[in-house]
């Protein structure tokens, strides 16, 4: 059996009802857009964010899950599928999990368009149902990962970033929706409020150590399917390159940030840059940090109640963070 389906086996129903649910969610009175989110719901990925949601949620209360919980996984599935679509017309990406992304097929206009109609709906399914508590925990994750995105870019034109900013990005981009799905599916089983963000704190570290992971894939091995250099060539200044700066030379720092604003298009360039990172140790500081970061996560599990459902959240963070693509 397959890591994700071990995963999944205590919440196997919920996940079934879930899709059901989700794709009824997802019709409306036009028939593009039918057409578009039959394409979106027929090439979903593993659907990590919604077993984040209802792991959280079972380690809360292991009752059948309220359909409370189901919308918090429905928000959090509508809300992530529409940053991703977004996500591709931003970064003009024709690709998404091997298949044409939506603004491949249907342009900018309809995919950002389509994207919109995803957040709006996520948000009233919140209002419809008075989930007000939801709603606040997914408006703020929102917020802070345009914040993120707009931060990245700010530094990427200055080339200025330190570590601490390095983590202020990746904590809003990316760890935030994690964050939001931990928290989510504790605020659905009615979790006290220290509940609420003792799984939020988890779910940060959880995509803090994703991000890391991502990023270190940057310098790998291009049988994983990312091509190697790709954030450099867009100047995004990860840690293992942060790390290289700030303990090199003058004139090696001078060359480095010269590399990345001037010849980011030069593959020779971008690949001296990859193998000195690496000759500096960046890789091994990012790694360490990124092991530090899961065992922490790993420890706070320790505070809770031996369970199938502590079981397979373990799990389920070994392999977003372990994950070798």
């Amino acid at each position: 059996m397959k890591t994700v389906e071990l995963i999944k086996l205590p919440i196997k129903k919920e996940m079934e009802l879930f899709e059901k649910k989700f794709s009824n969610l997802m019709i409306s009175n036009v028939s593009l857009l039918n057409r578009i989110t039959h394409y979106v719901v027929n090439r979903k990925g593993k659907q990590m964010r919604p077993m984040f949601v209802f792991l959280s949620s079972k380690l809360i209360s292991s009752e059948v899950s309220s359909e409370k919980v189901y919308r918090a996984a429905s928000i959090i599935e509508l809300i992530h599928t529409a940053t991703l679509i977004h996500d591709d017309v931003i970064d003009s990406s024709n690709m998404r999990r091997g298949f044409f992304s939506l603004n491949a097929l249907w342009k900018n206009k309809i995919a950002v368009l389509v994207g919109d109609f995803l957040l709006s709906k996520g948000m009233l399914l919140c209002i419809d149902n008075n989930d007000f508590d939801l709603l606040k925990i997914i408006s703020s994750s929102v917020k802070d990962m345009s914040e993120g995105e707009l931060l990245q870019i700010e530094k990427a034109r200055r080339l200025d970033i330190d570590e601490q900013t390095y983590f202020k990005i990746i904590t809003k981009k990316t760890a935030s929706l994690i964050a939001s799905c931990c928290a989510l599916g504790a605020a659905a089983s009615n979790g006290s409020k220290d509940q609420i963000e003792f799984f939020r704190k988890l779910g940060e570290k959880v995509g803090i150590a994703f991000q890391l992971k991502d990023d270190l894939f940057d310098y790998g091995d291009k049988k994983i399917g990312k091509p190697v250099g790709v954030d450099l060539k867009e100047k995004k200044l990860t840690l293992p390159v942060i790390y290289a700066i700030n303990n090199s030379s003058k004139s090696k720092k001078k060359w480095l940030i010269n590399s990345i604003k001037n010849q980011n298009k030069n593959t020779k360039v971008i690949k001296e840059v990859i193998d000195y990172v690496k000759a500096v140790g960046g890789l091994e500081y990012a790694n360490n940090k990124l092991n530090l970061i899961h065992q922490s996560a790993l420890n706070d599990l320790k505070e809770l109640d031996e369970s199938v459902y502590k079981e397979s959240l373990i799990k389920l963070i070994n392999y977003v963070i372990e994950r070798e693509y």
